[in-house]
């Protein structure tokens, strides 16, 4: 459905944000772009949205060309939508009015039925006349998503969409909005620093590094399988350990401690995480961190496992 061929952007001659991107989505699936600030996260949603002219390539939406405001007078496709880090809501009307705002007023029931729903897809039916100047940033990023989402587009971008949400908040609404865009065959693009968002919901994981994909596959294949450290660190520490001349990328999980092995470290610090406590260990001239399920004594001599 989403083609993607061969793209580049830059905002000045010398500094290309978007390095010859490649990709293609198809109609309800869930991509997420991951990489360091700066990497080009949301000036790819920007792209694809139509809101900035390309330096080369193109982009299509089934036979729809998406052009940017050289040709719109009002840019933005018709059939996407649009959540940036900014949301763009009016703040002196009510939640309610904000969602119903794309939506038919010749078809009150219908328009309020659509509103009652999508107020209960982002938790906030309790807030519905509440004027949005009174919210919190995390309830204003809800609204902003629930206002998208008010005439079904076959494509969301969504730029950071949890990222002023609490976390007691953040798991639920994440699993009531994907399951809900799954629902409805609704395409996603989700720009994110937050493993949570790729591993639990995305169909494909793209990771980008100085402006360039280094990374385009499912995301259980690009966590079991990290090529390069900068891939693995995005979703937990990761260790860098050479043994017989060959460099494993290991998570703390894959670190185990054992009675007996010619693998001696030293304990350094024991941080507490809830489930389990995040051990930092001297081992050959580096620093490693592992799981453990109690925390260790400092400068207690372990024999490690992986």
């Amino acid at each position: 459905m989403l083609n993607v061929q061969n793209i580049s952007f830059s905002y000045t001659k010398n500094k290309t944000v978007i390095n010859n991107f490649n990709f293609t989505l198809n109609e309800g699936e869930h991509l997420c772009v991951m990489g360091e600030s700066g990497c080009g996260k949301s000036t790819l949603l920007k792209v694809i949205y139509g809101l900035l002219d390309l330096k080369k390539g193109t982009i299509f939406w089934k036979k729809n060309q998406v052009l940017g405001p050289k040709e719109h007078l009002v840019p933005g496709m018709e059939f996407f939508k649009y959540v940036a880090q900014d949301f763009d809501l009016m703040p002196y009307t009510s939640v309610s009015e904000n969602i119903k705002k794309h939506l038919s007023r010749f078809y009150p029931t219908e328009s309020e039925k659509r509103t009652q729903e999508l107020l209960e897809v982002i938790e906030m039916t309790a807030f519905e006349k509440t004027k949005v100047k009174n919210l919190s940033g995390g309830q204003k990023q809800r609204v902003a998503i629930a206002r998208a989402l008010a005439k079904e587009p076959e494509l969301l971008l969504l730029d950071e969409p949890f990222g002023q949400i609490d976390n007691f908040k953040k798991n639920t609404l994440r699993r009531h909005l994907f399951a809900y865009l799954k629902e409805k065959n609704i395409a996603c693009i989700v720009a994110t620093h937050d493993k949570n968002d790729a591993l639990s919901f995305a169909d494909k994981l793209l990771i980008i590094r100085n402006n360039k994909i280094i990374v385009n596959d499912a995301p259980k294949e690009i966590y079991n399988n990290p090529k390069e450290k900068y891939v693995a660190a995005l979703f937990d520490d990761v260790n860098e350990i050479t043994i017989d001349g060959k460099t494993h990328l290991l998570y703390p999980h894959q670190i185990k401690v054992v009675k007996n092995s010619d693998k001696k470290a030293i304990v350094l610090n024991s941080y507490f995480k809830g489930s389990y406590w995040l051990i930092e260990a001297a081992f050959q001239n580096t620093t490693i961190y592992f799981n453990s399920d109690n925390p260790l004594n400092d400068k207690k001599e372990i024999a490690l496992s992986f």
